[in-house]
């Protein structure tokens, strides 16, 4: 199983990024995937999750970020419009298996078992 994230980067306030990941080695189509963050200093929670073409977002993202899923190139995107300092942090894809994720646990990163290396995303004022 891979996972390889792109599209980090540093933008000022109010700015716009697309991070993308591409999946190879296991039934994409039916896996639940997900971006999750780190920011520095701090764990890693979860931002946007999408499975069965259903998505839940973190409350301070909502709105603002999009996640997307496109099984014929295997890759997950999120799209991240008004970027603030507190958006900063790396930035990982992560995949669970087909139905594993429990109800409501979509945005705990303890359900997902295959991650990315991470992007940076780096917003300044």
């Amino acid at each position: 199983v891979k996972l390889v994230e792109s599209g980090g980067g540093s933008v000022q306030v109010d700015g716009s990024l697309r991070l993308s990941c591409v999946a190879s080695g296991f039934p994409f189509s039916t896996n639940c995937m997900g971006w999750f963050r780190q920011p520095p200093g701090k764990g890693r929670e979860g931002v946007a999750t999408i499975d069965d073409g259903t998505t839940t977002y973190l409350a301070s993202v909502k709105g603002r970020f999009t996640i997307s899923k496109d099984n014929t190139k295997n890759t997950v995107s999120l799209q991240m419009n008004n970027l603030q300092p507190e958006d900063t942090g790396m930035y990982y894809c992560a995949a669970a298996p087909p139905w594993s994720v429990l109800p409501n646990r979509f945005l705990d990163k303890t359900q997902y078992i295959w991650w990315g290396q991470g992007t940076q995303v780096t917003v300044s004022s």
